[in-house]
């Protein structure tokens, strides 16, 4: 039986579509189109169910045939969610007040599909964490309420089954997967207290020896919480507001890791800088981690949080894996140029690297062989449109948006786990009539007083690093760590030097050399030796420029003026010394 196509979701100012999937796209007879703008959109979980509000109406429809399931008049709602099993559509609209209504109208909305019977209205005015949390058998809800969370179960909203206590719960997240649920709670630390993140399996959610795990660390404003597939661990990335030490406009970030069994870890990363992306793979094996200052870093780690892959430097912000888990793709999205770099995991071999410039959104098709780009407004209101590609780099097919419209979401239709088999990885660009848009070759940036001189190779304002394999047996050096091979070779580059600077010994009467070996003898008059000394360091600078010089470095105009003055320093250092 051949595999389902998936649709492709595309929302803008032009109306609601739902379109047939790759390799073309063409909208099928099925699901008529909705003319009017749509505030927002959402398919349920298995992707049976598609809903969207038009500013008119909340309407939830079957994917395969267009059918109507049920129709809400809510005009005003701008947020839509399914629970897992399709039972409860919820709607969120944003909290307003009357005079004649002083607390103001529930505006979180929990309905019954496919009857429309409203379930429970409660109040939510903050947008962050609008949606409760149900667990995959939606035998459990949770729900966060001023700063503590409530329990509620089989979707019975009128009472509150449980409760966590503690202090200020400011976020949580519940674990995917076959019960027993666990919930991973973040508590901010205060007045000099540190920040804790603890998980829990319910019902037992009492005191700090119920926690299957507690990791507590400082800087934490904030913190995202990914459990893995397996609900076996949690990866929680810690930011603050301000990075004290001025190191980074965007705060500071640290990656935490967690395990049911209890074992946690400080994942350390071997750049300094952001955390920009964090993604778990699809076998809960492992996951990956885009970091440092640009040109970023992107590292693969085990559940031990031991490096097990670093893909070297390149200019990236996200890294998304394919749902089979068998491909990942590193890319550079928002301020960077959508470059794309497309790695098959078991070979950890490049297949491809395709450019999307200016792409606002990324997702990969249930299939695992094809993905969507997109440029979308607010992020940006020019060139809207959206890509569909293979892979290996080929576009397979394009859609520019019509001058004066704007293109606002796409997003693929979702299928169960096993619906789409993993298939060997290609490396051979997929036929397509458009053909491929492979990155050009990056540039180093030349100040302007350089650009009249041949470039060379060293004249990089970067230091490009290139992948490696960190896995046993594959490191050519004791399977040390990227940083670690790096201390050595300059730890083994230093001693080197040394040995060759070392003096040979000679009559008395001969020149000192000019080096760091050499032993400091003192003339008697203070001045004297002041100035000897600062010749020495001059002296020494121009030998290292020099070196520079040879290995290629094209010099700027006050090191080469420094170069000139050698033979006028070694001349009065010549004369102060004859005169000790």
């Amino acid at each position: 039986m051949a595999p389902p196509i998936p649709f492709l979701a595309v929302r803008g100012s032009d109306g609601t579509s739902l379109l047939c999937g790759p390799p073309q796209c063409e909208q099928p007879s099925p699901f008529q189109r909705d003319a009017r703008p749509s505030r927002c959109a959402t398919f349920s979980r298995d992707g049976t169910l598609f809903g969207w509000c038009n500013g008119h109406s909340v309407s939830v429809v079957r994917s395969n045939d267009g059918s109507a399931v049920s129709s809400l008049d809510l005009p005003k709602t701008a947020l839509l969610e399914l629970s897992p099993l399709n039972n409860i559509l919820v709607t969120w609209q944003p909290y307003t007040k009357a005079q004649d209504s002083p607390q103001g109208d529930a505006n979180l909305q929990l309905w019954e599909v496919p009857s429309g019977r409203l379930i429970k209205a409660l109040y939510q005015k903050k947008l962050e964490s609008w949606c409760p949390s149900w667990s995959d058998d939606e035998k459990i809800c949770a729900r966060s309420v001023n700063n503590e969370l409530h329990f509620y179960e089989n979707n019975d909203f009128n009472s509150i089954a449980n409760k966590l206590h503690m202090q200020k719960v400011s976020d949580f997240a519940l674990s995917p997967g076959a019960p027993p649920s666990k919930v991973a709670v973040f508590v901010p630390g205060t007045k000099g207290a540190p920040s804790f993140v603890r998980l829990y399996q319910y019902p037992v959610l009492g005191g700090p020896t119920a926690a299957l795990a507690n990791k507590s660390f400082f800087k934490a404003d904030r913190v995202g919480l990914q459990w893995n597939k397996k609900a076996s661990a949690v990866l929680v990335t810690a930011s603050t507001e301000v990075d004290k030490t001025g190191a980074s406009y965007y705060g500071e970030q640290t990656l935490h890791y967690l395990a049911v069994t209890g074992e946690t870890a400080h994942v350390q990363l071997a750049k300094n800088g952001p955390i920009y992306d964090v993604a778990w793979s699809p076998d809960s094996a492992g996951f990956c981690v885009v970091y440092g200052f640009m040109p970023a870093k992107a590292t693969v780690f085990n559940l031990k949080c031991d490096p097990v892959f670093d893909f070297g430097t390149g200019p990236r912000n996200a890294a998304y894996y394919s749902p089979q888990g068998h491909i990942l793709v590193l890319a550079g999205f928002g301020n960077l140029r959508g470059q794309m770099e497309v790695w098959d995991v078991k070979k950890y071999k490049q297949v491809s690297k395709p450019q999307a410039p200016d792409a606002t959104h990324f997702f990969w098709s249930p299939d695992g062989e094809h993905i969507v780009t997109a440029t979308c407004s607010p992020r940006l209101r020019v060139s809207n449109g959206y890509k569909i590609w293979h892979y290996t780099g080929s576009v397979l097919h394009k859609v520019d948006v019509a001058a004066g419209s704007e293109l606002w979401e796409v997003r693929w239709q979702p299928f169960p786990a096993g619906s789409f088999p993993e298939k060997p990885v290609k490396y051979q660009a997929a036929p397509s009539e458009l053909g491929t848009t492979q990155a050009p070759p990056t540039q180093a940036y030349r100040p302007p007083a350089l650009r009249h001189l041949p470039a060379t190779p060293s004249s990089k304002l970067h230091e490009d690093e290139p992948p490696q394999d960190l896995r046993s047996g594959f490191s050519g050096e004791k399977n040390l760590s990227k940083s670690a091979l790096k201390n050595q070779k300059k730890r083994e580059a230093k001693k080197a030097a040394k040995q060759e600077n070392k003096p040979d010994p000679g009559p008395p009467s001969d020149p000192a050399p000019v080096g760091n070996s050499q032993s400091e003898t003192s003339s008697g008059d203070p001045e004297m030796d002041k100035k000897i000394k600062n010749l020495k360091k001059k002296l020494k600078a121009i030998e290292e420029l020099k070196e520079l010089q040879v290995s290629g470095k094209v010099l700027q105009k006050n090191q080469l003026e420094k170069v000139q003055k050698e033979e006028q320093l070694l001349k009065e250092l010549q004369e102060l010394q004859v005169g000790q």
